[in-house]
C-alpha cells in the first residue's frame, strides 16, 4: 500500500529573496529597502541613543562642576507648616530667607527651601553658581545617570522611528510606481483581452 501521508509544504518567509518567475524587480528593490531600513534604524538608533546619553552626562557633569555647595544661615524663623497648595513640588518644605558668603567673600541673601520650624541662626546647605548666586541643587549622580539613560532611550526610539518612517515613505512611492506600471500594462492588454472574450 502506498504511503498516503500528506506532505508538508515548507513556508518560505523571505519570498522576495527566492527565485520566482513572478517576482518583479520592484519586489527585489522593496526587499532591499526593508532590509536597509531595519539595519539603519537599529544601528542608527543605538548610535544616536548612546551619543545622547554621553552628551547628557557631559552636560550634567559640566553643570555640576560649575556649582558648589555652601553653608548658609537662616535669617528668620521658618514657617511652622508648609503651604497647602504650592504646586512647586516642595515635599513638605517651606521657603525661608538665608544669608551666605560666596567664594569671593561677598555676602548674599536669598530664599531657599528648608524644613518647617527651622529657627533663625540654624545652618543649611545651599548651592551657588560661580558668581555666588543661589541656584537649585543639581541632580545626584544616580539621578543624572537616570536622566541621561532616559534621554538616550528617547533619542534612540526617535531616530529609529524617523528611519522607519523614511523607509515607509520610500516603499509607498514604490507602490505608487508599481500601480502606475500596472495601469499602463493593463491599458495595453485590456483591449486584446476584451476582444478574445467577446469573440
Amino acid at each position: 500500500m502506498a504511503d498516503t501521508r500528506p506532505t508538508r509544504v515548507k513556508k518560505v518567509r523571505f519570498w522576495r529573496w527566492r527565485h520566482n518567475p513572478l517576482r518583479r524587480p520592484s519586489d527585489t528593490a522593496e526587499a532591499w529597502i526593508v532590509l536597509a531600513t531595519w539595519i539603519v534604524a537599529l544601528a542608527g538608533g543605538v548610535f544616536a541613543g548612546q551619543a545622547a546619553d554621553a552628551a547628557m552626562q557631559d552636560s550634567l557633569a559640566a553643570r555640576r562642576a560649575t556649582l558648589s555647595p555652601v553653608s548658609a544661615v537662616l535669617t528668620q524663623d521658618a514657617d511652622k507648616t508648609p503651604p497647602v497648595t504650592t504646586g512647586d513640588g516642595g515635599d513638605g518644605v517651606v521657603w525661608a530667607k538665608v544669608r551666605w558668603t560666596a567664594a569671593d567673600g561677598s555676602t548674599h541673601t536669598g530664599l531657599t527651601r528648608v524644613e518647617p520650624r527651622s529657627k533663625a541662626g540654624s545652618t543649611v546647605s545651599v548651592w551657588t553658581d560661580h558668581r555666588g548666586g543661589l541656584v537649585s541643587s543639581p541632580p545626584s549622580a544616580a539621578e543624572a545617570r537616570l536622566q541621561s539613560e532616559l534621554a538616550g532611550v528617547l533619542v534612540a526610539f526617535g531616530a529609529g522611528g524617523a528611519v522607519v518612517g523614511c523607509g515607509w515613505v520610500v516603499r509607498l512611492r514604490l507602490d505608487r510606481r508599481r500601480l502606475r506600471n500596472w495601469e499602463t500594462e493593463w491599458a495595453q492588454v485590456d483591449p486584446q483581452w476584451r476582444k478574445k472574450m467577446n469573440g
